[in-house]
């Protein structure tokens, strides 16, 4: 269960832990009972993300925090500090936090909105756990964070506070999502998912089936499904405020468990192939908060989701797919998958005529071999709509790194049989997979975020907890809520 966040003028006396900020330089709380240099001789120095929990007799823990050099910690940075308290207090279930009252000049462009928002943020991303499939499901220690703020500050971190736990709710969503394992969420599954989430969050939801894929003449995604004994899905959610000031659309690859096809993953390979929907989870778990935050921009989504199996049936190498918009592809690779199913995708969001399209997926190992696991990838073929994607990442924390849409490449995916092969082969493989992409979104405004890295993490980092990260979730609800035509 998810802690509950709350505000305050004062710290409550039932808390079992105090978190108090120290900077790099400057007065030290009195509260903590230590001088700068006894800190100092204990390792602490306040440095970003720091912690020392010094035990008080009789009262709460009091946690130093540590936020850098005065004036510099900005909301990225009060993520950052809030889920080291969470660490840091350990199994103390209630936990209270002057972090989001700081100074005014102690805090980097950041309002009281942002601060209440981030520190909410930090808070329940880092007390995440996945319940699992246990007799005795894993559960969070975080049970209450009570936000400390003055009067001045209060109403501002109040709505900081209500869109950070939207925000994080997401972000966990798709986290569970991609956690679970595939016996327990397939296609058709998420698809009624979807329906659930649609029915509550105020948007529209249409599912289609494999017939209808089929006479949609969405060959990609019908053609990677062969090989399955489950049916595919694709969900379109649509949600429409009154007098939209855009129309942006997103696509989410949904592999819901990729073996590779007939191109077999080795066995290490497929240990975290339940994931492989993680694109499709972070645009769901979007579209589901976009009624809450009075997104102004009409927002259209689509979940293409399968898994990708090896069978008598599968899909051959040298077969070749017809997608919706009527290109054809020669497949080389069949564990090249995910492009086949976001290309009828991005061409049936196209047919929407939005403003903008962003695709979101976990496409190519060759993006995490460039850029390693903390940062994705991003491609387009319009700069400044690239540009606010960039920025939707940094304000949020989910860093990515653009890439070339270099088409001097191009000639690696010429098939003489088809209209293009769907693998370039071993070299800039993450740039060909968009240069893929590209042939299904015509001149539309267009980026594609290659999420493989940062899917998922090995052990705790900040306010990333072990499993699926939720990567790029609270981005699109940045750039969904930030877009205008």
């Amino acid at each position: 269960m998810t802690a509950t966040v709350q505000l305050a003028r004062s710290v409550p006396k039932t808390v079992d832990a105090v978190g108090v900020p120290v900077a790099t330089t400057g007065a030290v709380p009195r509260v903590l009972g230590l001088s700068r240099s006894a800190l100092a001789a204990l390792g602490f120095d306040g440095k970003p993300g720091q912690t020392f929990v010094v035990p008080m007799a009789g009262g709460p823990a009091q946690i130093a925090v540590g936020i850098g050099e005065p004036g510099a910690i900005d909301a990225n940075g009060l993520r950052t500090a809030a889920a080291a308290l969470v660490r840091a207090a350990g199994k103390r279930v209630t936990i209270a936090t002057t972090l989001a009252d700081l100074a005014p000049d102690a805090m980097k462009g950041t309002d009281a909105v942002k601060a209440a928002q981030a520190v909410t943020e930090g808070a329940l991303l880092a007390g995440y756990r996945y319940a699992g499939i246990k007799k005795e499901p894993n559960t969070s220690s975080l049970a209450t964070f009570t936000l400390v703020v003055g009067e001045k500050r209060s109403a501002g971190a109040r709505t900081g506070i209500e869109r950070g736990t939207v925000t994080a709710g997401a972000a966990i969503l798709a986290r569970d999502l991609a956690n679970t394992p595939p016996a327990h969420l397939t296609a058709v599954d998420m698809a009624n998912k979807a329906v659930a989430i649609a029915n509550e969050s105020g948007l529209t939801v249409e599912v289609f089936n494999r017939d209808q894929l089929a006479a949609m003449g969405c060959g990609g995604i019908v053609g990677v499904n062969k090989g399955s004994v489950e049916p595919p899905r694709m969900v379109r959610l649509t949600y429409t405020p009154r007098n939209p000031v855009g129309h942006l659309a997103l696509v989410g690859k949904g592999v819901m468990f990729d073996s590779g096809g007939l191109s077999l993953k080795p066995s290490d390979s497929m240990l975290t192939m339940k994931m492989d929907m993680s694109g499709a989870a972070a645009v769901l778990a979007t579209m589901g908060t976009l009624k809450a935050l009075k997104c102004k921009s009409k927002v259209t989504a689509y979940l293409m989701c399968t898994d990708n199996m090896p069978s008598g049936s599968a899909v051959k190498m040298g077969d070749v797919l017809t997608f919706r918009n009527g290109k054809t592809s020669e497949i080389n690779n069949t564990d090249a998958e995910g492009r086949l199913i976001l290309a009828d995708g991005l061409s049936l969001a196209v047919e929407d005529g939005p403003d903008a399209i962003v695709d979101i997926a976990t496409l190519t190992g060759a993006c995490m071999v460039a850029l390693g696991r903390k940062l994705a990838g991003v491609v387009g073929n319009d700069q400044p709509f690239v540009d606010k994607v960039r920025a939707a990442a940094t304000a949020t924390d989910e860093n990515v790194w653009q890439l070339p849409l270099e088409k001097a490449y191009r000639k690696q995916l010429d098939s003489h049989v088809a209209d293009m092969k769907n693998s370039g082969g071993a070299h800039a493989g993450a740039i060909t997979a968009a240069l893929f992409l590209s042939e299904f979104v015509g001149d539309v405004p267009w980026a594609h975020l290659d999420i493989a890295g940062p899917m998922d993490v090995d052990a705790d980092d900040g306010w990333l907890s072990k499993g699926a990260t939720g990567f790029g979730t609270r981005l699109l609800i940045d750039l969904a809520l930030g877009f205008a035509k």
